[in-house]
C-alpha cells in the first residue's frame, strides 16, 4: 500500500527513472520510524503503518543504489559505526 501511495503521488518506480537522494529516504524513514518508537503505529497521513514507510525507504535505497540512480549525498565518512561497536556490547551465542 505504501509503495501504491507513492506511485500515485510521484509516479512508479520514480527512483528509476530519476536520480534521488539519499538524504530524502533517510529523513523519511528517520521520521517514520522515530514516530513509531514513540508509540504512533500507524501514519496519520496515509493510513499506513510507520514501519511499512521505513521498509519501503530502505527498498528505494537498495533499488536506487542498484540502477545506479542514487546520489550518495550522506556526510563525509565518520566513525559512528566505529564508536557503536566499541561501545555496544556483543551478543552472547
Amino acid at each position: 500500500r505504501v509503495f501504491e501511495l507513492g506511485a500515485s503521488k510521484y509516479g512508479a518506480f520514480n527512483w528509476r527513472k530519476d536520480p534521488v537522494e539519499a538524504e530524502t529516504y533517510v529523513s523519511a524513514a528517520q521520521r517514520h520510524l522515530l514516530s513509531w518508537f514513540d508509540g504512533e503505529d500507524i501514519d496519520p497521513e496515509s493510513g499506513q503503518p510507520h514501519i511499512a514507510h521505513v521498509a519501503c525507504c530502505m527498498a528505494i535505497l537498495l533499488d536506487a543504489a542498484s540502477c545506479g540512480k542514487l546520489i550518495d549525498n550522506r556526510p563525509h565518512k565518520g566513525t559512528s559505526a566505529d564508536l557503536i561497536r566499541a561501545l555496544t556490547k556483543p551478543l552472547e551465542q
